[in-house]
């Protein structure tokens, strides 16, 4: 019974602040987006209007679900919920600071890898469940864009893991007590965080919601806490990529320098993870969206192929210094 309430403890310990922090980042996004276009995002709800994501839930939780007719009701109820919990459940091997994740695995690379390709479904399933063209159109648009971009990411992380030795985080976080890896991998950083944007379907690859094209894309039926659950799926997965981004290419927990090493390795993987959330906020605000057919041609004919070919040149490295 212990046990049991033990592992329920971590479980919350680690599942609440995720929640807080998304519904956070929501309001974050917005004040980003408003000191950028020279206004003043909320600040009508709370001070500072910091209440406004919790304003924003309360609003959403009390409004109608409504479903369409001519939907399938159990699929159509179930896509968000596979959406938000398929974002969540990779929380339980990211390492926030040494040897403190919920679930220690030696494998940790490919079960991150194995459970990003499964968002996919919720939104496949909210669009044909759906019974109408346009979430189907979005969603196909975007399993087609979340698909080929995870060909990629897959390469780049195998990359790394080949220079770092192992699969498990531990070992690929304590591999950049020297250097982060952002530095010699520097052009496999931006590829990755590029194809985190498109994987997350994010400015400036926000097809699958393009408004003038296909109104909201996959989600266009949804609203009230099932639309909310998508959106905080959305920004689940964001966060995830952030941490994956910081675990991979910065180090996670370590301090940019040895004599900041006081300070716990929790702040500084929280720092940098709200790094890469202003970065995802600055996207949105400053390009503009993709063509469809320069979306694609990026991943399958750009990405690609650079990916492929780094962790080539990687290996050949390694095996002529013999570091392997």
């Amino acid at each position: 019974f212990l046990n049991v309430l033990f592992t329920i403890i971590k479980i919350l310990v680690i599942l609440v602040p995720l929640l807080l922090s998304i519904a956070y980042f929501t309001l974050a996004e917005r004040k980003v987006l408003g000191t950028i276009q020279r206004r003043m995002g909320p600040n009508v709800i709370g001070v500072y209007g910091l209440l406004q994501p919790l304003s924003d839930g309360f609003k959403l939780f009390m409004k109608e679900a409504l479903i369409p007719s001519n939907a399938n009701k159990i699929i159509f109820i179930i896509s968000p919920i596979i959406t938000f919990t398929v974002s969540l459940i990779g929380w339980c091997v990211i390492p926030f600071d040494k040897y403190s994740s919920l679930v220690e695995l030696n494998v940790a690379s490919i079960y991150l890898v194995a459970v990003s390709s499964l968002g996919f479904y919720g939104i496949a399933m909210s669009g044909w469940s759906s019974n109408s063209k346009y979430p189907f159109l979005g969603s196909l648009r975007s399993t087609a864009q979340m698909v080929s971009y995870e060909v990629s990411i897959g390469f780049i992380i195998v990359t790394i893991v080949t220079c770092a030795g192992s699969f498990d985080l531990q070992e690929i976080v304590n591999s950049q007590i020297n250097v982060w890896y952002f530095i010699p991998f520097f052009p496999l950083f931006l590829m990755f965080f590029t194809s985190a944007l498109a994987e997350t379907n994010r400015h400036p690859f926000d097809l699958p919601e393009a408004e003038a094209e296909l109104v909201s894309g996959y989600n266009v039926e949804y609203s009230a806490m099932t639309f909310a659950l998508f959106s905080l799926g959305e920004y689940s997965n964001m966060l995830m990529m952030s941490a994956i981004n910081t675990i991979f290419f910065f180090g996670g927990w370590l301090p940019p320098l040895a004599i900041l090493d006081f300070l716990p390795g929790s702040f500084w993987f929280a720092l940098k993870i709200s790094f890469f959330v202003i970065l995802f906020a600055w996207m949105r605000a400053i390009l503009p969206r993709y063509r469809y057919d320069q979306l694609m041609d990026l991943g399958w004919k750009i990405f690609l192929p650079l990916s492929i070919a780094y962790l080539v040149f990687t290996y050949n490295v390694l095996c002529s210094f013999d570091y392997l």
